[in-house]
């Protein structure tokens, strides 16, 4: 333990070989809070805290961090379990980590104390608080209640079991005999027979689905794939007739379609539409295309007058620049004078801002002297002043303190200050001289823009001068404006009858190519024809069709369309005699087909093919689906046979389930067993309750109450909350005993009482009942199958006992002293 409640610095309690202990102290010293520390290290809470919301108890006194780490064994394993409460900044308490491990063999407990983390002291069977519960219960068989009922009896609680109403009584014993067990059995064995029974319904359902799946259904199967077998063989026997009546009636409709096909290509010989037409338009066009070319000629010759005269007008570009040359002299002149009124208004503007500047430069030089002088004045009212103030000491008669000669008349001291009329003169000459240096700033700045100004439009005005110059000296020698005009005008002339000529010569061109175009599409249409001729000749050509000649196109075209109509009479005769052939032909298929669909229609198929591969192939398929109707038949009648196999053993699995619930549920087994462990554990505890007691007292249980026989009072039968504080801890101690000795037997889990620890009042007990329950404690302790501990402050009571653990506290922290064996 390390800062929980009283024992402030960390503290070991070790209980190795302390079959029987006792922890002694004074009240007050922390003897249960050992005990408390053993409840919170497993379960979290304590039962004088009342409940899991007073964890705040667990820390002790301005400690922010309480542990509490607990080794135990239980049957036969060894486990640790570690519990750490911080307080957080706002202070609220709560658990900062819990665990529960499974220990090695062999491991070193010494090592608990080094600061070892959780994983490392062995398996982790919960490492949160959440985990711990179910970890805890699963190690020591019991939960809270019953541990406290049953195991660490503390202060108060001492009597819980025997006052616990029947309802909580039992429901304590089952979690000791671990009856819930056939609780468990019961659901199971109900959960088992429903499972049988939805089992039982879907088997019913599979056999209901293979009713069909008889062995007559089997045998007929069987005898049909026999027959569609035979009407395989049979068809593939009779395939080879109708294959060669086919041949034949191909190779008779393969002569008919070849006389067709002849007859086809003679008639489908025709003269073209517009042959006549298409033989002209080649002349009309080559005449035209000529006509167009002289046209381009002429107009080509014509342009090229025209930019011959162009020429020799002269360079446009040169006369435009000698007219933009009087352009600009003429604007310059216009110009020269405004230029010369900017340059006077600005050397006007100077000399004003110039004059203006000197005046303020005078004003300003003016306010600095006075200034100067205001502050001479200043100095001589300061020694005025410091003369007045000695005047107003002296009396006639006495030395001056400055010049040490008598005064013999004391001047009369002036009524006002003089330094303060000095300086009222003064700040009013720094302001005069302030505002005067500001102005003569502001007239000077003026006085030099104005400079800068009338040296920019003078430099402007002598730029103007030399360009107006310069443009004089280029017009001299160049054409009059009205010359210049004129000879533009001509040369705009020209130039719009050159485009003229341009337009001319490009509309003949494009005549031309149109022309051209319309040439080469009635040439075009020409070799169209002549190709045209070509494949329909060549089309003939294993008829021999006649020679053509090459420079008559329609002459070619008569002689071939008269020669395909004689060739397409002599074949007519020879078309009639092939298709009588075809119709015999076609009989003989017709029969062959016929034969091998009967031999369908005897095996009891009905098929609809034709030819000699779909025939077979329904002969295949209908042999194969008889086979596999067969199969399925096979395998579903297996099906039949084990699911009516599967509902013998679900029926019989369902009995059994249903009888065992039944059983468990209808004939109170749980009932019993409890009413049976009641009997022995009050059987037990009277025995021990006689010895206790002088043989006053017995215990009994009616309808799940305790009852004391009083044989001191006739046998009176009393209610044990009728009995003394005396009394009462006799029969909760000998109901204590008596689960720790009776029921570890009885038990079918890991809740095998092997310890018990009582922290009750033993002070109320007179010597005589003393010296009983220090007897009864030893002999049990004595048998070695339990770990028997005791709390008190009873001396009498401590000396008997073999190890005792001293218990006492100082202002600081609580300590344990181990005394004894």
């Amino acid at each position: 333990m390390a800062g929980f409640t009283v024992f402030r610095d960390q503290t070991t309690v070790d209980f190795t070989d302390a079959d029987y202990f006792a922890l002694v102290g004074p009240t007050g010293s922390g003897k249960s809070t050992v005990l408390d520390a053993i409840c919170f290290a497993l379960y979290g809470t304590v039962p004088r805290w009342g409940g899991a919301r007073g964890i705040g108890n667990a820390l002790a006194p301005s400690s922010a961090e309480a542990r509490v780490r607990l080794v135990f064994e239980s049957a036969g394993d060894r486990f640790v379990a570690t519990r750490v409460v911080r307080r957080d900044g706002r202070g609220n308490v709560k658990t900062a980590g819990a665990g529960l491990q499974l220990m090695p063999p062999g491991f070193d407990v010494t090592k608990l104390d080094t600061g070892m983390d959780l994983e490392d002291l062995g398996e982790v069977l919960a490492g949160t608080p959440a985990e711990m519960d179910a970890a805890v219960i699963e190690a020591v068989g019991l939960p809270y209640e019953q541990f406290t009922s049953c195991v660490v009896l503390p202060q108060g609680q001492f009597a819980d079991f025997l006052h616990a109403k029947p309802a909580t009584r039992q429901q304590i014993l089952i979690n000791l005999l671990g009856l819930h067990v056939y609780e468990g059995v019961q659901s199971r064995a109900a959960e088992r027979g429903k499972a049988a029974e939805a089992k039982l319904t879907v088997v019913e359902q599979q056999l209901g689905a293979l009713e069909d799946a008889t062995d007559e259904a089997v045998t007929a199967a069987s005898e049909r794939l026999e027959r569609m077998r035979g009407l395989t063989a049979a068809v593939e026997g009779a395939m080879p007739g109708l294959r060669a009546a086919r041949e034949a009636e191909g190779t008779a409709a393969g002569t008919r379609d070849a006389i067709d096909a002849e007859l086809t290509a003679l008639g489908s010989v025709r003269t073209p539409t517009g042959l006549q037409e298409a033989t002209g338009a080649v002349a009309a066009a080559r005449e035209a295309a000529d006509r167009a070319a002289v046209d381009v000629q002429a107009a080509e010759e014509s342009e090229e007058k025209v930019r011959g005269e162009l020429t020799a007008a002269g360079d446009p570009g040169r006369l435009r620049v000698a007219q933009d040359r009087h352009t600009e002299l003429a604007r310059l002149i216009e110009q020269e004078e405004w230029f010369a009124g900017k340059v006077s208004v600005a050397e006007v503007e100077h000399r004003d801002a110039a004059a203006a500047a000197e005046l303020a430069h005078a004003h300003n030089l003016g306010a600095q002297q006075l200034l100067e002088q205001a502050r001479q004045d200043y100095r001589d009212a300061q020694q005025l002043d410091r003369a007045s103030a000695l005047r107003g000491h002296l009396t006639a008669g006495d030395a001056c303190p400055v010049c040490e000669q008598t005064v013999s008349v004391v001047p009369e001291v002036p009524r006002e200050s003089a330094v303060r009329l000095a300086e009222q003169a003064g700040n009013l000459a720094r302001e005069e001289s302030e505002a005067a240096q500001v102005r003569w700033r502001e007239r000077d700045a003026v006085a030099r823009n104005a400079a800068f100004d009338l040296e920019r439009k003078r430099g402007q005005y002598e730029h103007h001068l030399s360009r107006l110059a310069e443009v004089r000296k280029a017009v001299e020698g160049l054409p009059t404006v009205d010359e210049l005009q004129r000879r533009l005008a001509e040369l705009s002339e020209l130039q719009r009858r050159l485009e003229d000529a341009g337009s001319a010569v490009r509309r003949a061109r494009e005549a031309q190519k149109k022309a051209q175009t319309v040439v080469r599409g009635a040439e075009e249409q020409q070799r169209t024809a002549w190709r045209q001729f070509d494949g329909v000749r060549d089309g003939l050509a294993r008829f021999a069709p006649p020679p053509a000649d090459r420079d008559d196109l329609a002459g070619a075209w008569r002689a071939l369309v008269d020669w395909a109509a004689g060739e397409h009479g002599l074949r007519r005769a020879s078309r009639d005699e092939a298709e009588a052939a075809v119709r015999a032909a076609h009989q003989a298929t017709v029969h062959a087909h016929d034969a091998i669909v009967r031999l369908f229609t005897e095996a009891g198929v009905t098929v609809t093919e034709r030819d000699e591969a779909s025939l077979i192939r329904a002969a295949t398929v209908t042999a194969e689906r008889a086979e596999a109707a067969w199969q399925r038949l096979t395998e579903r009648r297996e099906q039949a046979r084990a699911a009516r196999e599967q509902r013998a053993e679900l029926l019989s699995a369902s009995r059994v389930a249903k009888s065992l619930a039944g059983h468990l549920r209808a004939n109170n087994f749980e009932r019993w067993l409890l009413e049976e462990a009641l009997d022995l554990l009050v059987d037990g505890a009277s025995r021990i309750l006689r010895e206790l007691t002088g043989g006053q007292y017995e215990l009994m249980h009616e309808k799940g109450e305790f009852f004391v026989i009083d044989h001191h009072d006739a046998g009176l039968r009393r209610g044990v909350r009728t009995l003394s504080g005396g009394e009462t801890f006799q029969a909760s101690l000998a109901l204590a005993l008596a689960l720790s000795e009776q029921l570890a037997g009885m038990s079918t889990t890991a809740a095998s009482l092997e310890s018990i620890v009582l922290d009750e009042g033993f002070g109320t007990l007179d010597a005589a009942t003393l010296d009983v329950v220090a007897a009864t404690l030893e002999n049990l302790a004595a048998r070695g199958d339990r770990m028997v501990g005791l709390v008190t402050h009873v001396h009498a009571l401590a000396e008997r006992v073999p190890v005792r653990f001293e218990v006492h506290k100082d202002a600081r922290t609580a300590h344990v002293e181990r005394v004894g064996l």
